[in-house]
């Protein structure tokens, strides 16, 4: 019965669609069990269906590397889905223009220190210089991330799990940070949320509001346009 399994698991494997349909299957059922388990910040979707997915990976065998190879199917797909936040960027323009100032003089510093601040943090732990490079670009969005991480010489998976964990991190802070700090403008909770949680934080934002969403859209796409430009000219040194 246990060759029966692994041969079928094989079979299906070769199959670039099983790893999608693994993964979306994994995506759906963690959005169920987020909706059942009261909508928690400190645990979206993306994390449970990770998790969901490793175990799946695990328990039948199929390997990282067939996943992998199935999965990149999907990886295509994420320049899209980021050039599509376009689109509430345009519908908000308005207010994105009357908030240029303040929007060009945070959107610097802040990039500049969430790579900063992970990079240093590793330094002093005298972490390897693949661990320095992979946490460099782990505030930015996915396919921002995954070719600066290739470019400084990092870990695509270890860039992945920092962009995770951050992008978790990043939307649960903001919103007790908001809450505690009594800010109520969906403009700067959105802008935060972009800005330091990437994908993670925008899909946050835009169960606010569309401004909120918009404004952190504009916040992701800027910070990985300065985090692509800015890392790999300052990183060597």
């Amino acid at each position: 019965m246990t060759d029966m399994w692994r041969n079928l698991i094989l079979t299906w494997s070769a199959n670039p669609l099983f790893a999608v349909a693994l993964t979306l299957a994994a995506f759906m059922l963690a959005n169920r069990v987020f909706v059942r388990i009261g909508r928690p910040l400190w645990m979206p979707p993306v994390l449970m269906a990770a998790v969901f997915l490793a175990i799946a990976v695990a328990v039948t065998g199929m390997g990282y590397e067939s996943y992998n190879v199935g999965a990149r199917w999907l990886t295509v797909l994420l320049g899209p889905a980021t050039v599509a936040l376009g689109v509430p960027l345009y519908q908000q323009m308005h207010h994105i223009r009357a908030l240029w100032k303040p929007i060009l003089c945070t959107l610097p510093l802040a990039a500049s220190l969430a790579a900063v601040y992970a990079v240093g943090i590793a330094w002093l732990m005298k972490a390897p210089p693949i661990v320095l490079s992979s946490l460099a670009p782990k505030s930015v969005t996915a396919p921002i991330a995954m070719g600066i991480a290739e470019q400084l010489g990092g870990s695509i998976a270890l860039t992945l799990g920092g962009l995770l964990i951050t992008g978790v991190l990043a939307s649960v802070f903001v919103d007790w940070g908001a809450k505690w700090l009594k800010i109520s403008d969906d403009r700067i909770v959105g802008f935060a949320l972009g800005l330091n949680g990437h994908a993670i934080g925008t899909a946050r934002a835009f169960e606010i509001s569309p401004m909120a969403g918009a404004f952190a859209s504009l916040g992701m796409s800027l910070t990985g346009v300065f985090t692509a430009i800015f890392l790999p000219f300052v990183f060597p040194f």
